[in-house]
Formats: structure tokens, C-alpha cells, sequence
């Protein structure tokens, strides 16, 4: 499991299976039971709080990361690989996290 990588979660009902984008910076994963996420979901809203995917970032049809939902997971959970985020979209995704945390 690395940082940036999509990896399915199945979260509490009645929400339902979806990828997640692991935020757990790669050096202190190991060390960890748990690690932040940001899910994704279908539902783009297209706000300053999200980073919209496509089939060309390895999704299945056009989402978003949503950053007003970070939460903290525990690792045995996290499930397969997707795909991992691609390198441009990492200034999309700080800026997104800075405007949904107000930071």
C-alpha cells in the first residue's frame, strides 16, 4: 500500500463498496494500523473541495476525490488496487484538501 494509490474500501452500511485514494504518507505506512483516505464517489459536485477523475486517471466512469470526507481507516480493510493517481493531479489535490480542511 502506498500514497496516491486507489484501492477499493467497503464502508459501514448503508454506504457501499468504493475506491478510495490512500493520503498516508508512504514512510510511516508500515508503522500503522490505520491510514487516511479520501473516498470517491459518482456524485461530482464540481467544488473547490474535489479533484474529478476520468477513465483516462483508471476509473470506471467520471468521479471525484472527495476531500470534506477524509477519514482515518484501518489498513486490514483496505482492499485491491485500482490504479494509482497520476503525478499531475497532485497540485489538484493539495489545493483541494487546503480549501475543504480551511488550512
Amino acid at each position: 500500500m502506498k500514497r496516491g494509490e486507489i484501492r477499493c474500501y467497503t464502508f459501514k452500511t448503508p454506504d457501499k463498496k468504493r475506491p478510495v485514494l490512500i493520503l498516508t504518507r508512504d514512510s510511516i505506512i508500515e508503522y500503522l494500523g490505520e491510514v487516511a483516505i479520501a473516498p470517491i464517489t459518482s456524485t461530482v459536485r464540481d467544488i473547490p473541495s474535489e479533484v474529478s477523475l476520468s477513465r483516462q486517471d483508471g476509473l470506471k466512469r467520471a468521479c471525484a476525490i472527495n476531500f470534506d470526507h477524509i477519514q482515518t481507516v484501518s489498513k486490514r480493510k483496505i482492499g485491491s488496487l485500482i490504479t494509482a493517481l497520476r503525478k499531475d493531479k497532485w497540485d489538484q489535490v493539495r489545493k483541494a484538501i487546503h480549501f475543504a480542511l480551511d488550512v
